[in-house]
């Protein structure tokens, strides 16, 4: 590990006014300490967000759910309120990982990283969220470009994401047994907008399959779902499945998904 400043601030301004040149922001560590230990990243500053009590806080009320950006897995797999409110959601945090990344790990962390195979991304685009940062809102359809590639500016905070409430909604993944991250995560939800189906683990950043929403707009059911015929184009291929692989696997996740959001 390369030699840097450590910085914990107590709020947000703190946070802003330690910010400069090389820094990044510290929200939990699972990623990016890790890749300090092996060189892979050099950070001359690193602002610890630990100590910002209100990054932490996590809220439900009739606009949806919303979660501060240092809330961690844990804590918003065991919030009984995100639990009746949106099930999915608790239930996909709870699977992340194991208990030390879960008690660690936080939301705005895992989404500012961009991870291709994470969960959040996909239940951040497959609920039609925003992401409140401390300059303004983004969709989460726009938050994500690509490989660890975000909408977010240099210095820009991550404050908290918003969650619609919806009817229905699922998540499961077809995980990689050593670090329970997705090979192929579909989250599906259905609401008064419509129907929205979010894929991780399967190209470079998550994505919304369409023709998958299409079919379950006309029956939301998992035979609809499993149905459909995913194209391979850009899909990603490696040790653990070629493009085809993932292609069939999408349809055959997403209509356990679409069960898991109908047993409820």
């Amino acid at each position: 590990m390369y030699g840097f400043d450590y910085q914990r601030p107590a709020d947000r301004a703190a946070a802003r006014a330690a910010f400069k040149g090389d820094s990044r922001y510290l929200a939990g560590g699972q990623s990016l300490v890790q890749a300090m230990k092996l060189r892979l990243a050099q950070v001359e500053q690193l602002v610890d967000l630990g100590g910002i009590a209100d990054l932490k806080t996590i809220k439900v009320d009739g606009s949806g759910v919303t979660i501060g950006a240092m809330a961690t897995h844990a804590s918003v797999a065991a919030s009984a309120d995100v639990r009746k409110a949106i099930p999915a959601l608790a239930e996909l945090a709870e699977g992340i990982g194991d208990p030390m990344v879960r008690n660690m790990g936080t939301i705005g962390g895992s989404i500012a990283h961009a991870d291709p195979a994470a969960c959040y991304p996909s239940a951040l685009v497959g609920l039609g969220a925003t992401v409140h940062t401390d300059k303004r809102k983004i969709a989460a359809d726009d938050f994500f470009r690509g490989l660890y590639d975000t909408a977010l500016e240099p210095g820009e905070l991550i404050v908290a994401v918003q969650f619609p409430l919806v009817q229905k909604a699922g998540y499961e993944k077809y995980r990689n047994p050593a670090s329970r991250f997705a090979l192929v995560g579909v989250f599906v939800s259905q609401s008064a907008s419509g129907v929205r189906v979010a894929v991780t683990g399967c190209k470079s950043a998550v994505f919304r399959e369409k023709a998958i929403e299409a079919a379950l707009a006309k029956s939301f059911t998992p035979d609809a779902a499993k149905a459909v015929k995913v194209g391979t184009a850009d899909l990603n291929a490696d040790l653990h499945g070629s493009a085809q692989y993932r292609a069939a696997m999408i349809s055959v996740v997403a209509a356990r998904a679409v069960a898991t959001a109908n047993s409820r």
